[in-house]
């Protein structure tokens, strides 16, 4: 073979074929990368058999050749440069390091999703960063993750050694170049044509103007289950094609009047309210619909995590069949403060998020109310203090207000029960009537509480459980002392999460039960009581505050009031992932792509498991364009400063 290399030295053979063993192994560990995201991951992904996995795989391919061609695109370019010196041991040194520069990067980040699927249920994208863009303890907060996925570490670092070992196992012999004409006419020709390959490749095979480069929505082509579209795609693939992309784009498929028509995004209540009520709005960090007694009684032999809002709930009106309609706690404020929701591009994450909007705030700004708001981190940290000030808050208290570093629990802030404590004496100072939006900390991984309560509350089924403990009961202790306070007669209480966390139940680890988050509403000594088992989502809180006050000006909402007459036209709409929405009604399920429908189910269908798309009806055909309306309504009043 080496004397053959020589025979056809001008003709570069030895270094084509060397770049080509370089470029499969990089396939071979995203390969791997892929089959490990599985075995860390099936309980969520549900695949079934090996021959689904090796369809997915193949299905992954075009990702994988995406995403390999962008991130060797410098080795590849160094490697078919028309130069002489190419096979030289110092020029060979430097591509080694910076095809393992770049490589190890990219599967590091593979990795990292080994773990963060699990609280995102999607492929990390570019806005992954903003999770610890605004945090003071960056290195605490990376180095516990490191500590905690300690195996994922070790794993990374053995196949990392493993790949240099293969690397290193096939060596470019240096050669004299004999003709340097013929070898510059072939490298040059060579050049051309790899250039040709990659950019193929890059696009996803072709190089046909027809087509479109491939995209996260092409994910979701051929699969039967819009969670496996994460199993066909890669995580370097997906933070590539968001970084510096909006998916804000202005689309005019439908006529606006018949939208109004259909989503009504335009509200008006003619409530009248004499005493205008306070409003405090807890929005709970992680705290699951799954975690609550009083919204799973239909599970038999269900344990309670929540026992003071289960007793609580009796004396309140309860939304079974809420959902959220954000995945982070950054997202959860313009998603339950304005009724945003957050899609593969959040809007927190979007030029846009600075724009003057209509929310729960700018609403209680109007009547009067002074507003406040309460997080136990470090001011500013995921935002949160950016967005509250463009919602127009005139108070925001934080870690640094609070000014007593003992309560710190180490990673993200303030204990939960010394900070509601906290809140409450504040309020206490308040001017009534007053809104405060109330966001708890403690119910989030790492899955700490205070050390004195560590032989109190003791570990469930799953990390969280505890937390969810430790945090009903610094409610409780809020409660016991706020409930002697001359505002507490005339306040209502919302509570709500900002999304869902670890699951135990089955019931819970279906995949449209993972947007599943509680709605309860708290009068004291009022006929806001009751289970109401309505579809409802964070979007209906803002318009249900807005008839709670007695706003009786019109705002834009995408929700309804919980308080209105039943319509029989309750919808719950989300992001899966992939590129894809689903919107559901109280008959259908609808997975849409953002521009068609790509599979129907039933209602109760929460695994997706049966695709009724072969069978569509009328009904599912006006669900299917309600979504696209939702999109086409949301995407273009963000764009046009029209919310």
């Amino acid at each position: 073979m080496e004397s053959t290399f020589k025979k056809y030295k001008d003709f570069r053979f030895q270094e084509i074929l060397i770049l080509v063993y370089r470029i499969v192994l990089a396939y071979i560990f995203f390969f791997i990368a892929r089959i490990l995201f599985i075995y860390f991951n099936n309980d969520i992904l549900k695949i079934e058999s090996i021959n689904e996995i090796f369809r997915l795989c193949y299905y992954g391919l075009r990702f994988d050749t995406s995403a390999i061609v962008y991130v060797n695109s410098i080795f590849i370019l160094l490697s078919i440069l028309p130069f002489y010196k190419t096979s030289t041991r110092l020029y060979q040194k430097f591509l080694f390091y910076i095809y393992f520069l770049f490589n190890s990067i990219a599967t590091s980040l593979n990795f990292i999703d080994f773990g963060y699927y699990r609280f995102n249920y999607n492929r990390i994208m570019a806005n992954f960063f903003e999770v610890i863009k605004y945090e003071q303890n960056k290195t605490t907060l990376i180095s516990h993750f490191i500590f905690s996925y300690f195996q994922y570490v070790l794993l990374y670092f053995f196949l990392i050694t493993i790949w240099i070992y293969f690397y290193n196992k096939i060596k470019m012999n240096p050669l004299i170049i004999d003709n340097k004409i013929k070898y510059f006419v072939t490298s040059t020709l060579f050049f051309f044509g790899v250039v040709l390959l990659c950019i193929a490749g890059a696009r996803g095979g072709d190089l046909k103007k027809s087509t479109r480069p491939i995209t996260i929505i092409d994910s979701m082509n051929k699969i039967n289950n819009p969670t496996h579209a994460d199993v066909v795609l890669n995580t370097p693939f997906t933070i590539i094609r968001t970084l510096n992309q909006s998916d804000f784009k202005q689309r005019f498929k439908f006529d606006p009047k018949k939208i109004e028509n259909k989503l009504k995004p335009i509200k008006k209540y003619e409530s009248k309210v004499e005493d205008a009520p306070n409003i405090i709005i807890f929005i709970l960090e992680s705290m699951s619909r799954e975690y609550w007694g009083s919204m799973n009684k239909n599970i038999n032999n269900y344990l309670s995590f929540t026992p003071f809002l289960d007793s609580l709930s009796s004396h309140s009106l309860i939304f079974p069949n809420s959902f959220a309609t954000s995945r982070k706690s950054i997202h959860g404020m313009p998603s339950v403060l304005a009724g945003i929701p957050s899609f593969e591009v959040a809007y927190t994450s979007s030029r846009y998020s600075k724009q003057k909007i209509e929310s729960i705030v700018s609403i209680a700004n109007k009547m009067n109310y002074e507003t406040s708001f309460f997080h136990g981190a470090a001011n500013g940290s995921m935002g949160l203090m950016g967005f509250s000030n463009t919602l127009g808050f005139d108070n925001y208290f934080g870690r640094d207000e609070y000014n007593n570093d003992s309560d710190f629990d180490g990673y993200w802030g303030i204990w939960d029960e010394p900070f509601l404590q906290f809140v409450k004496s504040k309020l206490d100072e308040k001017k009534q009537p007053f809104l405060g939006t109330i966001f708890t900390l403690t119910s989030h991984e790492p899955y700490i509480i205070p050390s004195k309560y560590e032989n109190i509350f003791e570990k469930g089924e799953i990390d969280m459980h505890r937390c969810a403990k430790y945090t009903d009961y610094s409610l409780r202790k809020f409660f016991d002392k706020a409930k002697k306070s001359d505002w507490f007669e005339n306040t209502i209480f919302i509570f709500t999460a900002d999304h869902t966390n670890q699951s135990f139940y089955p019931n819970y680890k279906k995949i449209i039960n993972r947007f599943a988050t509680p709605i309860m509403i708290y009068k004291p000594n009022s006929n806001l009581k009751g289970i109401d088992y309505r579809l409802a989502s964070h979007m209906d809180i803002y318009p249900s505050f807005a008839e709670l006050i007695g706003y009786d000006k019109p705002f834009r909402s995408w929700g309804k009031s919980l308080f209105s007459e039943y319509s029989g036209d309750e919808y719950v709409i989300n992001y899966f992932g992939g590129g894809s929405y689903f919107i559901m009604d109280e008959k259908y399920i609808c997975v849409h792509n953002g521009e068609k429908a790509i599979g129907f189910y039933d209602s109760e269908d929460y695994d997706l498991s049966k695709n009724l798309i072969e069978n569509k009806n009328e009904e599912m055909m006006n669900l299917e364009k309600k979504c696209g309306m939702f999109l086409q309504d949301y995407f273009n009043r963000i764009i046009t400063g029209n919310m």
